[in-house]
């Protein structure tokens, strides 16, 4: 049911989604609560409740970079459970697949992008080879929780343990890190 009676008012429910939509991007685009409720036309609090009603989680933003992962699907479910932000998961052959297919450019491309979208996250944890991880500690720095799958080179999915994984990220989305 698109439109609602409440009273002797007609209410559209597609215009409020319309405008609950726009403001939440007026926020992801940096504007304050106060600014973005003017462009809308609410006040701040409103802005605010309709944060704090819509909240699923606080702390620390999370990211994830696993290949190549043989139990894909248990770690991404894992993963999205626990409020990780972003994954990036690949099986040996969806690896080879995926630089198989592509130019030596749009790699490039793909990979600056992607290096530019982790410099967003409070932590990244990264899975993949000793030599993987020595690099994405030295693009990443500091925020990178290497998890060594095997020397490289893996030629083979590794499977990860789900229970440490769990346990990292519940560590690090309280702030808490055993180091």
């Amino acid at each position: 049911m698109e439109f609602v009676r409440v009273g002797d008012k007609l209410i559209s429910r597609g215009r409020i989604r319309r405008a609950i939509d726009h403001l939440l991007e007026l926020r992801v685009q940096g504007l304050s609560q106060a600014e973005a409720g003017r462009v809308v036309g609410v006040d701040r609090t409103f802005v605010s409740r309709l944060e704090t009603l819509g909240e699923v989680g606080k702390g620390p933003r999370v990211a994830l970079i696993a290949f190549p992962v043989g139990n894909k699907a248990e770690v991404e479910e894992v993963a999205r459970r626990e409020g990780v932000e972003y994954i990036f998961l690949l099986t040996n052959a969806e690896r080879w697949a995926y630089f198989g297919e592509r130019s030596g450019i749009e790699i490039a491309n793909q990979i600056m992008e992607l290096i530019s979208r982790l410099k967003e996250f409070d932590a990244v944890i990264f899975a993949g080879s000793d030599m993987r991880l020595q690099l994405a500690e030295a693009i990443l720095g500091p925020k990178v929780i290497g998890v060594e799958l095997g020397t490289s080179p893996i030629e083979t999915d590794r499977d990860m343990d789900l229970d440490f994984l769990q346990d990292l990220i519940r560590q690090l989305k309280t702030g808490r890190r055993r180091g």
